[in-house]
């Protein structure tokens, strides 16, 4: 099967710019939900394959194309896995920058000394005929004393990943791509790509 067109079930440009980035080697021609004026869909799932799969089998139905969805989040564990399938919602207004803060304050309050955390991704892709494939991807980590570096987006700042000294948001983005757990689900993705094409 050869994809022409992906669209990518999102508002969030950050994210849009990854997954444009992910796909150019294969040139599949990649939209986004906004460029094609479709809504944004309510994510009432209560985990991110829930959410994923939501989001793509809604928009490959309304738009007649294989749809690309992700749901993504940051996991403390000393805050029993928030903000997880809720960290878009958690920021007031979506302003990461309030959200860190809040997060960070949260922490410091808590009992626990344990900053451990993991982003967690899952990919959907559906096709507007039905099925539906899922990827997940996962990297461990902790959560810095404060927010460091200017790439990146949502909380990259303030999320180290394991074996390194710097958050997400000092990395290039192809080094974060190499690494990330949007990357280690879309290493699946690509597998399944190529599978698709041989």
């Amino acid at each position: 099967m050869k994809f022409e067109k992906i669209v990518v079930a999102s508002h969030n440009q950050g994210k849009i710019n990854e997954f444009k980035t992910m796909l150019e080697p294969y040139h599949i021609e990649v939209v986004s939900a906004g460029e094609l004026e479709l809504p944004d869909v309510e994510e009432t799932g209560t985990t991110f394959e829930e959410n994923a799969r939501l989001k793509a089998e809604t928009l490959a139905a309304q738009c007649g194309l294989p749809c690309l969805a992700d749901d993504s989040g940051l996991c403390v564990n000393a805050l029993d896995g928030r903000p997880g399938v809720y960290s878009a919602r958690y920021a007031p207004n979506r302003d990461f920058n309030k959200g860190m803060e809040m997060l960070l304050a949260e922490l410091s309050k808590s009992r626990s000394k344990d900053r451990s955390a993991y982003f967690a991704c899952v990919l959907a892709l559906a096709m507007p005929g039905g099925g539906c494939q899922i990827f997940e991807g996962r990297v461990d980590g902790e959560i810095a004393l404060e927010p460091r570096g200017a790439a990146g987006f949502g909380y990259d700042p303030i999320f180290v990943p394991k074996g390194y000294d710097r958050t997400f948001a000092e990395f290039s983005k192809e080094a974060k791509n190499q690494i990330s757990h949007r990357g280690r689900a879309f290493g699946q993705f690509e597998n399944f790509l190529k599978a698709s094409l041989a």
